[in-house]
Parts: C-alpha cells; sequence; structure tokens
C-alpha cells in the first residue's frame, strides 16, 4: 500500500518554511503588492506552503501568480516571445518552439520516483531513496532561477466539479512551459479551494529549465515524490519532460485510483472520443495506445471528440463507466498528419483561428511550419530542429536528417477542434464509455480489431500490447511490450495496478448495459506478414479506422454478432463490407478480409510466450492473467492441430 505524506518533504526540507506566518513572510519580500493579492485569494494553507517554499528553494527575482485571465494568459505568450523560448510565425497566434537537439523526448534515463523504504515501486521505473532525492534537490534546485520570473498557475486535470478532477499548481520559470500550461489545461485560481475540497487533495510541480545548456543536460532530472504528489524538474525544456502536470500528475492519479480507488476508479493513457452514426445513436469510446501509435488519430476519428492521451475513469451511481479528459488540449505528435487522414486537425495547422506552439518542426523562410508526412510541397532548406536544414543534410554519423524530428508536436485547445464535443467535453458528469481499446504497433501477429469474450479477457488484452519503440523516449528502439500501453506511467507494483484493473472491469456495480465491451485494436499489418507482395506497405489506411470504430460500436450494441476465437471475437465479412461502404464509402474486398483476420497461431502463441517470460519476472501478479493465458493457448493448439498455422475466418464461422 502507498501511504501518502509518509518521511521528509523534500521541498518544505530544502524551502525550510513550515508556518503560514514565514511563508507569508518570504511571499511579501519576492511578490509585489498586486500579486499578493491575488495569491491571498487561495485559503489551502498546504498549497501556500509549497509556494512559499519553491520561492526559497529556487530563488526567483520576482514571482507571476496567474489568475488565468485572458490578459494573464496573454501577458506569458508575450513574455515567452521576449524571452525568447518561443518565436513567432506567418499564422497569427502560431508560435514556434525548439528544444535542445539531445532532449527532443522523455529522458526515461534520468526519471525517477523517490521512495521510502516499504513503498511498491514499479519495476520498469528508475527509483532513489528519499534521502538522495533530497540531497539533489538541494545541490541542484537551490538558486535554479536567480535572475528569473517564478510563474505559478492554479489549474484543474479535468472539468470542475468532478471528483476525479484532481487539481494541480505549476511552478516553472520557463514561458513556454506556463503556455503550454495554458493551452492544455483548465485554469481553476478562482475554484481552486473548492476543487481541492472535492477531490480531496492536490498536486505541486516545480521545474526550471536553469541555463538551458547543452553542457547541463547531464545534470537534467525528473523526480517524482508519490508520497507528497510533487514532481521537481531540472534543466530540461522538452514538455513531456518538465509540464508535469501531464504524465507527472498522471502517475500520481495512477497511484490515487489503485491505492485508494476501491475498485471503482482508474486513471489511463486513453484516448476519449464519440462515433454518431445517422441513426443519431453516439458510442463513446476509451482507447489505450502508446505514443506514436495512433491513439491521436483514433480520437480524431471520433465524431464527438474529447480527448487523445488521457483519461480518468469511475463507476458512476448508474452503473455506467464515467471518463472525463484532465486535459482541454492536445500535444500531439505532427509526423503523418495531413489533410487525407486528419482534416479536423489539418485545418487547425493551416488555417487562421487556433492557437498554436509548434515544437521541433522546420520553418521555411516565410515563417511557415512543415513536417514529416504532411502530404505537401517542402521547402529545400528552412530551420528546424538540428539548426539549420537543407534538403540532403547529414548527421555526424552520415545519417539524412528528415525535415522534422520524428517526436515534432503541436499544441492547441480542443475547442479549436471541429469534431470536438464541447457539452460532454467540459462536463463534470463525463462521457459514458461502452467500448475499451487497446492497441500498439504491430507489423504481423493480431488482427485489426478484436473483442474480449469477457472482462478478465479484455484486461489481458490490455496487458498484452506491444509496440515498435516510437521517438517519444530518447534512446528507445526495438520492440517493447507495453501492458495497458500505461507500463510507463505505472508507479507501483504491477501486480497491484493489473489487481485494479481485473477488480474495475469486473465490478458487479456495473450495470448490464452499462458494462463495457474491452477489444484489440491493430492499424499496422503489413502486406509481406500476411502473405501480400507489397513488402512493408500497411494493410490499411487511415481512414479505415472509422470503419472499425462503427464495427466496435455497432456490436457493443448487439447490433452486429462476431466469429468466436481462442484471442476473442472477430467481425463477419458481410458485415465490414457494410461498414465500410457506410462510413467511408469504400470498398472492403474479402481478399483483404482473409489476410487481415486469419489467426496465425504460432505468432500469437510466440506473444503469449513473450508475456509470460517477462510477467514470470513479477512477483504477486493476479492468477486471472495466466488462466486466460491457458485458455488462449489451449484454443490455439486446437486450431492448429485441425487447421494448421494459418487459420482463415471461413473456417471458423
Amino acid at each position: 500500500m502507498l501511504e501518502l505524506k509518509k518521511g521528509v518533504d523534500i521541498l518544505s526540507a530544502v524551502g525550510g518554511i513550515d508556518s503560514i506566518a514565514d511563508a507569508w513572510k518570504v511571499i511579501r519580500e519576492k511578490l509585489d503588492d498586486e500579486h499578493q493579492a491575488r495569491l491571498s485569494k487561495i485559503k489551502t494553507e498546504d498549497a501556500i506552503l509549497k509556494i512559499a517554499n519553491a520561492i526559497a528553494c529556487c530563488q526567483p527575482d520576482s514571482v507571476y501568480i496567474s489568475t488565468g485571465s485572458p490578459e494573464d494568459m496573454e501577458n506569458v505568450r508575450r513574455m515567452s516571445l521576449e524571452k525568447g523560448e518561443e518565436k513567432p510565425l506567418a499564422m497569427k497566434d502560431h508560435t514556434i518552439h525548439f528544444d535542445l537537439p539531445e532532449e527532443q523526448g522523455r529522458i526515461v534515463d534520468r526519471t525517477y520516483y523517490i521512495y521510502n523504504e516499504g513503498d511498491p515501486v514499479s519495476s520498469l521505473g528508475q527509483k532513489l531513496p528519499r534521502d538522495e532525492a533530497l540531497d539533489y534537490v538541494k545541490k541542484y534546485m537551490t538558486g535554479i532561477m536567480k535572475g528569473k520570473t517564478m510563474m505559478v498557475g492554479f489549474f484543474s486535470r479535468g472539468p470542475a466539479g468532478a471528483k476525479m478532477a484532481i487539481p494541480a499548481i505549476e511552478i516553472t520559470s520557463s514561458t513556454y512551459v506556463m503556455h503550454s500550461a495554458d493551452i492544455l489545461y483548465r485554469h481553476c485560481f478562482h475554484d481552486f479551494d473548492k476543487q481541492v475540497e472535492i477531490s480531496g487533495t492536490f498536486m505541486t510541480n516545480v521545474h526550471s529549465e536553469g541555463p538551458n545548456r547543452p553542457e547541463d543536460l547531464p545534470n537534467a532530472r525528473v523526480f517524482m515524490d508519490r508520497s507528497w504528489l510533487t514532481t521537481y524538474s531540472m534543466f530540461c525544456t522538452y514538455a513531456g519532460n518538465t509540464l508535469l502536470l501531464k504524465k507527472g500528475n498522471h502517475r500520481f492519479a495512477v497511484d490515487l485510483a489503485v491505492y485508494y480507488g476501491k475498485g471503482e476508479e482508474l486513471s489511463e493513457h486513453m484516448f476519449i472520443t464519440g462515433m454518431k452514426e445517422k441513426s443519431g445513436r453516439i458510442t463513446w469510446f476509451s482507447g489505450a495506445a502508446p505514443s506514436g501509435c495512433g491513439k491521436t488519430t483514433t480520437a480524431m476519428a471520433g465524431t464527438e471528440f474529447v480527448g487523445d492521451d488521457l483519461a480518468q475513469m469511475w463507476i458512476a451511481e448508474d452503473g455506467t463507466l464515467r471518463a472525463i479528459n484532465p486535459e482541454q488540449g492536445i500535444f500531439g505528435i505532427v509526423a503523418d498528419v495531413n489533410w487525407e487522414g486528419d482534416p479536423y486537425l489539418m485545418k487547425c495547422l493551416r488555417e487562421e483561428g487556433t492557437e498554436v506552439i509548434w515544437s521541433n518542426v522546420l520553418v521555411d523562410d516565410k515563417g511557415v511550419p512543415h513536417w514529416t508526412g504532411n502530404g505537401e510541397e517542402h521547402p529545400d532548406h528552412g530551420i528546424n530542429f538540428q539548426g539549420e536544414w537543407y534538403k540532403g543534410k547529414k548527421d555526424a554519423n552520415g545519417k539524412e536528417i528528415p525535415i522534422s524530428h520524428p517526436n515534432a508536436r503541436c499544441t492547441l485547445r480542443c475547442s479549436a477542434i471541429g469534431n470536438f464535443s464541447t457539452e460532454v467535453g467540459d462536463d463534470p458528469k463525463g462521457a459514458q464509455v461502452k467500448v475499451v481499446t487497446y492497441s500498439g504497433r504491430d507489423a504481423d501477429t493480431m488482427p485489426p480489431v478484436w473483442v474480449g469474450k469477457n472482462s478478465e479477457h479484455g484486461v489481458v488484452i490490455g496487458a498484452s500490447v506491444v509496440s515498435a519503440a516510437t521517438a517519444t523516449e530518447v534512446g528507445a528502439s526495438g520492440v517493447k511490450r507495453q501492458p495497458w500501453a500505461n507500463a510507463p506511467f505505472i508507479p507501483g507494483s504491477l501486480a497491484d495496478y493489473m489487481r485494479a484493473q481485473f477488480e474495475f472491469f469486473g465490478n458487479t456495480k456495473f450495470s448490464d448495459a452499462g458494462k463495457p465491451v474491452l477489444a484489440g485494436l491493430n492499424y499496422f499489418l503489413t502486406s509481406e506478414a500476411r502473405g501480400g507482395n507489397e513488402g512493408k506497405k500497411l494493410l490499411g489506411e487511415k481512414r479505415d479506422v472509422k470503419a472499425w470504430l462503427t464495427w466496435l460500436a455497432r456490436f457493443a450494441h448487439g447490433d452486429y454478432k462476431g466469429i468466436e476465437t481462442p484471442i476473442g471475437y472477430i467481425p463477419l465479412y458481410e458485415d465490414l463490407k457494410e461498414t465500410f461502404a457506410e462510413t467511408i464509402q469504400k470498398e472492403y474486398p474479402r481478399e483483404l478480409y482473409e489476410m487481415q483476420f486469419s489467426i496465425y497461431t504460432d505468432l500469437i502463441q510466440a506473444r503469449i510466450d513473450l508475456q509470460r517470460e517477462a510477467f514470470g519476472k513479477e512477483e504477486n501478479l493476479p492468477e486471472q492473467l495466466f488462466q486466460v493465458y491457458d485458455e488462449w493457448e489451449a484454443g490455439l493448439k486446437e486450431l492448429r492441430d485441425k487447421f494448421g498455422p494459418v487459420v482463415k475466418p471461413s473456417q471458423l464461422g
């Protein structure tokens, strides 16, 4: 069990302030009258102590308290342009930020959980004893903001009034980080105290980029203090390492759901989107996928978009699954975003009217951003993530430098996106989720869509996600297991997290109508892996996503049946043919269906072997995991004995 407020609070220990009187003494020294008056409206004493200790530790020249007003947000944006952390682009309200060339993804090798003796800590994460973390923060964060302005913002990770919309304080010297927070999160300055009361807690994030030089990166660290719900980030600017309202606080939310959610709450690395059919029926989805594996594309494929990255989920009083997006914007990868596959997003990126922060793309001489896979003509030269760029330029290893970094991003508000559902996205009651999906980047093994036979099988589908490594992590390569696409963000024991999944989706509080369908998705099957003659060309295209989601919606509502296989239910050909024609006006040939939905028994067995070996190294895992694998294996063996290693759907149904 994770114990909160255990051990010394590092921020208090370094700052040295333990009384409200001393806190206000420090505040009065650093804040002018206007910002003192603003801060005096916050009545949560623990929040005042956190801010005062951050001031005492980081020693900024001045402090800016943001109320989240349009004027404050415009001031932050102006400050970022003046400071040079961002530069204006040709289109109104568009700016560009470049991270250091050596820091354009999560620094997983320098990211640590701060732990106390006896804390459950994930075997997939790095950990640092509390006393060592205290020494590091004291050495490297003391005085780190000298000569800088500290900015303090008060945000809600979800619509105000929702129980799982946990409030958070963002403290940073980076104008880019605060500008990003202004876009990605809901300000709750005026409702902060009330939201703390509703949620029962708040989170704190302290960041400074320091001098922002490559030579400082070896000392860059991201620390997450789970006991005190506080993050520390130093000497870096990439938003995944610095805007810890996002993945840092997500980790804390995972902890709270696992250890304090009583089997009725989850915090997931999931999109939330709805599909509206011609009948007017809307089916809501949440879905997990590792970064760079189609999560944003799937979210945008919905007609009623809510979020592309994170979801706070709970079982409502009426027995339904509810989900809110803790964010109000997207920090999305732009590689391969184009008009054909992403029309809603492209309208925001290429037409005036949306505030956008770009990062690590190519900017041409006219101030226009360009990126890999946008389907447009590219310039021969410009400025990109490695500095001056020209066509054919190579790096030190002789490898040609692409026009944009594979992890180049765009940051914008969800409300700017044409298919955003304001009604549901801003509703503290959340979306009523009917289908939960899990997907990775799988070239050869699993079909495009399949549905778990029951909640336990569905949980194991989530536990069994694998993916080719993407550019979101510095130095990552190869094929990786990605349980629930949430593994990098599970701070505690994987067994505890898995047990919470089984308890949640198997909870008897779900009504019959409210119990969700759990399914797998895979967009990355290649022609050569399925007996085709087009090499590594994908068997599908982006627009197919709408068809897969529509089929899932109809299956969940009982309109369609499935063919039973050992791993779950797969679609009938006639149903998919109808769905493709209605949804995206596309022919769906039977030959393609046979290629995509044949069961490759040996490959799936090898995948199970991989999971068994890896999970076998974990302690105290729930028995349900291995029982489901046993069922899958027995069914696959029976199929192989009867039909051979490749089983066509026509042989099953």
